[in-house]
């Protein structure tokens, strides 16, 4: 792969499990069952031999049962969490200790399991945890080569894309990638290039929504001088830039019919007829176009031409939104973080922890604007947190302003629970009198109840920027 784009990729034989039960039966089944995913297993008949082997070995997640000569389940429990605190533990139980267990998760334990098993819930948990577990480890790896390109592939949907991306590389086939805004088709477009014998070539990219027909034209094809207006000397054009390079077209879905047409003699014929020129020009390119629209739909409506459809669409990839390959969100927060953190002068040494409750939050976010929003979400934490830790009420996304979630469980203290959460009410509070007031202090403070002198203080303490509220009042408000 190429030193220019990074591609982080990992799986569950990464994940290291201990199973800790006195019965033989128990062990052997559950390291089978486990053991189908892929994971490396380890198994201890008894608390002592448990402790000897972690004292040993680094294991991610540790399956004990409750009721056990000697060490017990609960004592450890407690020996691991004090010991080795980033060790997942789930206790396994009996219908007759379900209250002991419930006790446990509240203790430190992940989850707990009942006899008889269910597999499909023993696996599950352990998809889930695996997938947090590794992207956190391999977040906290990265190091300075890995740069804005990196793309992060966690999620198994991901991890096909690639498959497909490596296979469809070293050829020179139309590729369209369909996906929303913010899904990464840029990155998978380049990683096309960096996989493909032309990747010394130029990569070039052009968003076509941003250019009318006219432009777009001149862009692509190029013209001669005195074309048009302005025109003061001859340009190649894009295509002829790209020079056996990768041209990537983005959002192909907003040209026009007109323009359509011409797109597909290039594709046809590899000439292009720069504006203003008699003579065509030859020209040799790798084509990868985007779009966030179904052009198929879009052809059965007669709004895309079906014959250039079918010249794009040679290979297709799809890339699934944010909210579909959610393991992914703890390793690309940690990314996007350390990232932030090197805009600000100490880099590396200002970097803070993305804190538990925080990553419960950005989980259970429907991500609409997608990776591109999660980007922005974590570095706008970065600027407003302070301390060594981001929390919920660090990234501004709604719904953070709950006082029975987690979000106020990173505290140590009732006290200082009780300080964020006001403070968390008063940042929704007094922006959303802001930005209904379009940033008037003084009517702000009255819909509040307040004094316009009381509105200010608070404002100072909390940072909130009144000139914020006036540009950007619709927008979402962030606590």
């Amino acid at each position: 792969m190429s030193d220019d784009l990074q591609r982080i990729t990992y799986d569950l034989q990464d994940l290291s499990i201990l199973l800790v039960d006195d019965q033989e039966d128990v062990r052997r089944g559950l390291k089978r069952l486990i053991g189908s995913l892929g994971c490396q297993v380890q198994t201890s008949a008894s608390g002592e031999e448990a402790l000897a082997l972690l004292r040993k070995e680094d294991f991610d997640i540790v399956f004990t049962d409750i009721r056990m000569e000697g060490i017990s389940g609960v004592e450890l429990l407690e020996i691991i969490k004090h010991n080795w605190a980033d060790t997942e533990v789930v206790m396994i139980t009996g219908h007759g200790t379900i209250e002991l267990a419930v006790s446990c998760l509240q203790n430190g334990a992940s989850h707990f399991i009942t006899k008889p098993f269910n597999n499909n819930e023993i696996l599950s948990f352990i998809e889930r945890a695996g997938y947090k577990i590794l992207s956190a480890r391999h977040a906290r790896r990265f190091s300075d080569k890995y740069d804005s390109r990196t793309i992060i592939a966690v999620d198994k949907s991901i991890k096909k894309v690639l498959e497909l991306v490596e296979r469809v590389a070293p050829s020179k086939v139309p590729v369209l990638i369909e996906g929303p805004s913010g899904t990464g088709k840029e990155l998978i477009a380049r990683e096309i290039h960096n996989r493909s014998p032309v990747r010394d070539e130029p990569f070039v990219a052009i968003n076509c929504i941003a250019l009318p027909d006219t432009l777009l034209e001149s862009e692509l094809f190029g013209y001669t001088k005195g074309a048009f207006t302005g025109a003061y000397k001859a340009t190649s054009g894009l295509f002829e830039q790209v020079n056996g390079g990768t041209l990537f077209l983005d959002e192909v879905a907003s040209m026009s019919p007109l323009f359509q047409g011409k797109l597909l003699r290039v594709l046809q014929e590899k000439t292009v007829r720069p504006l203003g020129s008699r003579e065509s020009v030859k020209v040799n390119f790798r084509l990868v176009s985007a779009s966030n629209r179904n052009l198929e739909e879009m052809v059965r409506r007669g709004e895309f031409r079906e014959d250039l459809f079918y010249r794009l669409q040679v290979v297709r990839i799809s890339l699934p939104p944010l909210n579909e390959r959610k393991a992914c969100i703890p390793a690309l927060a940690q990314y996007f973080l350390k990232q932030a953190a090197m805009e600000f002068p100490g880099g590396e040494e200002r970097l803070p922890e993305l804190s538990q409750a925080a990553i419960t939050v950005l989980m259970n976010y429907d991500w609409p604007g997608n990776v591109r929003e999660l980007e922005n979400t974590i570095q706008r934490a970065m600027i407003v947190h302070s301390g060594d830790k981001i929390l919920p009420s660090h990234l501004g996304l709604s719904g953070d302003l709950n006082l029975g979630s987690e979000a106020f469980m990173e505290t140590s203290t009732y006290e200082e629970g009780k300080k964020q959460a006001i403070e968390n009410f008063q940042r929704v509070f007094l922006r959303n009198a802001l930005q209904r007031t379009n940033g008037n202090i003084s009517r702000a403070a009255e819909l509040c109840g307040l004094t316009r002198a009381a509105l200010q203080r608070i404002m100072r303490k909390l940072d909130i920027d009144r000139e914020s509220m006036v540009q950007d009042k619709d927008a979402r408000i962030a606590p």
